[in-house]
């Protein structure tokens, strides 16, 4: 592999890291902002008020992300096997 080969795969696993992680960080984070919101106005001081929403949403988001995310990590996968066996 030569260095231009091994900067593609870099850049690819760094896009593929965001188009899989990015959804749920992204989600999580307006969820926890909300929730927080809510709390401050509130004064309610509770962990699990933060913790069971944010998990709920995450799991429903990969349940309608989870066929995307799949589908970019096996086309990571086979990039990163056919750079692999182009090595001269």
């Amino acid at each position: 592999m030569s260095g231009g080969d091994v900067g593609a795969v870099m850049q690819r696993a760094l896009y593929v890291t965001l188009m899989v992680g990015g959804p749920i960080v992204l989600i999580s984070m307006v969820v926890g902002l909300a929730i927080s919101i809510f709390q401050a106005a509130t004064q309610i001081n509770e962990a699990t008020l933060t913790f069971v929403p944010k998990l709920l949403v995450v799991a429903l988001v990969l349940m309608l992300l989870g066929p995307m995310m799949a589908s970019q990590l096996t086309d990571f996968t086979r990039f990163v096997f056919q750079t692999a066996s182009e090595v001269k």
